[in-house]
């Protein structure tokens, strides 16, 4: 199961369903319905009416350490996507997760699978054409692989530039920080470093989504050798970075693949975790969508003669 339901999801579920529906007229599976790929053509037709905003979770497949699968980064955007479409389903469109990305410079540790980084772009931002051809102008890449966000940086952008959609980027763990009281009371592990890659982040997450495919015996910290240099320039954490910090091959500086403190999960600590990453995704979706598109000014004082190149979309289209 890739999201657990508590109380707080459960309830607002119950909700939100008997809004939906009155005694003469059940609710269309277009305004039920969250997941992407369970909607007919028609259905679909109908949820870019109602302007749902389409969230694509982006994720990898690679190595999690000893103890967690190669599924981490698809499991904890998944379930933080399914968690708030089940809250916000008249709002919420979750699609099939884009499971594999950039991950070369994990290829050391056996599992991981590789995408070269200009095929990812392109299928990110061809998910993203096919959801604005369809009618669907509100897009949102939750991410859940630290190396993707460049590359997922690059397709939004260009999806907001090659379509009429409106295309952001979010990982989940970033929702974490929109209230700025939560991490430091949720947080034990040691700043920067502990909450890193198969760390006391992602193992909590793991532990309350899926909890029996943990290898619990083999939960073991791990550190990040050039984080013990003690350098002002060169140190990560998943929440931060240095100045300066040269990103290379993940066996140069790590023996297991675990960095960070991993002991310091606890299946309590992944549920607060989820469900603040869902509410908060919730607050993003209600905002943005009913937010009102930028609207883009061309200052030219004689227009140009030709489209504007690149493949973008020229002013008034």
């Amino acid at each position: 199961m890739l999201y657990n339901d508590s109380s707080f999801i459960r309830g607002n579920t119950e909700n939100l369903a008997m809004a939906a529906e009155s005694p003469s007229q059940p609710a269309s599976r277009a305004v039920s319905e969250y997941r992407y790929e369970k909607l007919t053509w028609p259905e679909i037709e109908e949820a870019a009416r109602l302007r749902k905003i389409c969230i694509v979770p982006c994720g990898s497949v690679e190595q999690h350490g000893p103890h967690l699968p190669l599924d981490v980064d698809i499991v904890c955007p998944q379930g933080v996507a399914y968690g708030a479409g089940r809250l916000m389903p008249e709002s919420i469109l979750v699609l099939p997760p884009v499971w594999y990305g950039y991950t070369g410079h994990v290829m050391d540790f056996p599992g991981t699978i590789n995408t070269h980084y200009e095929t990812f772009i392109r299928q990110v931002i061809d998910i993203g054409k096919s959801l604005a051809y369809h009618g669907f102008k509100k897009i949102l890449l939750l991410n859940g692989h630290g190396s993707n966000m460049p590359n997922l940086d690059l397709a939004a952008r260009r999806v907001n530039l090659e379509t009429d959609a409106e295309c952001i980027l979010t990982a989940w763990w970033h929702l974490l920080n929109v209230d700025k009281d939560f991490m430091p009371g949720w947080r034990e592990s040691k700043f920067p470093g502990g909450c890193s890659h198969a760390c006391e982040l992602e193992t909590s997450m793991y532990l309350y989504l899926d909890e029996e495919n943990v290898r619990k015996d083999k939960i073991k910290s791990g550190a990040i050798s050039f984080n013990e240099e003690g350098s002002p320039f060169q140190w990560v954490d998943l929440f931060s970075a240095g100045a300066a910090t040269v990103i290379s091959w993940t066996s140069s500086y790590s023996q297991t693949g675990v960095l960070g403190e991993a002991e310091l999960a606890t299946v309590e600590k992944g549920k607060r975790a989820c469900d603040e990453a869902v509410k908060q995704l919730c607050r993003l979706v209600a905002w943005w969508k009913e937010r009102p598109k930028d609207v883009r000014r061309d200052p030219h004082a004689t227009p140009p003669t030709m489209p504007t190149p690149w493949g973008q979309q020229s002013p008034g289209s």
